[in-house]
């Protein structure tokens, strides 16, 4: 499937300043395989000496009172959708009747055509719009920025705690722990190490942005009983991911969210996207099935849809953290909930009432063990709280499973 996007039409440069009205926004569709040029030459042609010399489209474009006809295509199976874009500074009649006149094409070129004029929509009305809600912005963001000041400054202190710790090993940027923890944290540059000591985790090491991977980072990594590779949400990290897979040990991945780094991170995202890693072979499975809708949006057709289904449907397995955090429900009262913390501790218990104010205040917890049914608004607080795990004995009111929250019940996971 191919998207396409252009221009049509001709005008003067020196006329293009003339304020537009209106803007025709109308649907098309085409029996067959056309070009962006073929739907432009048929609305100028087939319009021509239709409504008269005063409403020429033509004529109208050399004195930019219609500019330029946009159109965007997408062809798909031998066929063409798309929309076609008219601005003009026309009156709102004079607009109507040309937007109108549109609906007369019937054909582009030899193919079958429908169009159909979905608005006429109002720039000016559009531009206060958005004027307006700029300005609201502008607002909140002045009203905020004391607030904003202040965290920065108290950041930018806290940091001198920690970003002192940051050390070299091999000429790599990386935090003090990483030769004597049992686990260890690949990231992409310095940048990143740093973000994580301020949030207290000493075990990171840089890859220097997926330069030529040094033998020592290697074998530092084939020793560790866990790696984590965590890399940004974007393609670059995915770029890093593909890289480092075919080089040295990684068994979980952790992703920033879209569009975001590691670097910039705030303390409880940090932790929350390390507690939802997953497991290196499944991120490589699910970037194999973006390829392949990628491929599929250009016309590639894929011949192995089934390749993502097991043999034999099976429930997911509890990884063994789950299945030690599981033991703290045989000691919990009925509807009594605790929260876990990223160093393993735990909190004293909690009843429900409770729950959404404790779970608020929980700085570093990362899940929630609760020993009754797990409903829909537990989920909702632990992801109002950035809390990436609950454990629960079974599936509670509303229960249904979230993006942001993973959930394991004792019923089919223990």
């Amino acid at each position: 499937m191919a998207r396409k996007h252009n221009s049509g039409g001709r005008s003067g440069g020196s006329k293009q300043g003339k304020a537009m009205k209106y803007q025709i926004r109308a649907d098309i569709k085409v029996n067959g395989t056309v070009q962006r040029k073929d739907i432009i030459g048929a609305i100028m042609g087939q319009t021509e000496g239709l409504l008269g010399d005063e409403l020429e489209l033509r004529k109208l474009q050399r004195t930019a009172r219609i500019g330029h006809v946009d159109v965007e295509t997408e062809t798909k199976g031998g066929k063409v959708h798309g929309m076609i874009l008219i601005p003009s500074s026309l009156d709102n009649v004079e607009t109507a009747i040309i937007a109108s006149a549109l609906e007369t094409i019937d054909r582009i070129g030899p193919c079958n055509a429908i169009i159909k004029v979905l608005e006429i929509q109002d720039i000016r009305a559009t531009k206060r719009t958005a004027v307006v809600d700029r300005a609201k912005e502008l607002l909140l963001n002045l009203v905020n920025s004391g607030e904003a000041a202040s965290k920065t400054i108290i950041e930018e202190v806290r940091s001198v705690m920690t970003t002192g710790t940051a050390t070299n090993f091999h000429g790599l940027t990386c935090g003090p722990n990483i030769e004597t923890s049992s686990s260890l944290i690949i990231v992409e540059g310095r940048n990143d190490v740093r973000n994580l000591l301020n949030c207290g985790i000493k075990n990171a090491i840089s890859a220097d942005g997926a330069g030529t991977m040094k033998q020592e980072l290697i074998d530092l990594a084939n020793g560790k009983e866990t790696v984590i590779l965590a890399i940004d949400g974007d393609r670059g990290g995915e770029m890093l991911f593909s890289q480092l897979m075919d080089t040295l040990k990684v068994d979980f991945v952790a992703q920033a969210p879209v569009g975001q780094e590691w670097e910039l991170l705030p303390q409880k995202t940090v932790t929350k996207c390390l507690s939802m890693k997953i497991e290196a072979k499944k991120f490589a499975h699910t970037l194999s099935k973006k390829q392949a809708e990628d491929d599929e949006k250009a016309g590639v057709q894929d011949k192995n849809w089934a390749e993502d289904m097991g043999e034999v449907y099976e429930s997911a397995e509890a990884p063994a953290e789950i299945h030690e955090m599981f033991d703290h429900l045989d000691s919990l009262e009925k509807n009594k909930a605790v929260f876990v913390m990223v160093d393993g501790t735990v909190s004293d218990p909690v009843g429900p009432s409770s729950l959404s104010k404790a779970a608020g205040s929980a700085d570093g917890a990362v899940a929630i063990v609760f020993n009754g049914p797990v409903s829909e608004r537990t989920l909702e607080i632990a992801s109002e709280s950035a809390i990436a795990t609950v454990i629960g004995t079974k599936k509670g009111k509303g229960f249904s499973e979230r993006e942001d929250v993973q959930s394991w019940l004792a019923e089919i996971h223990r």
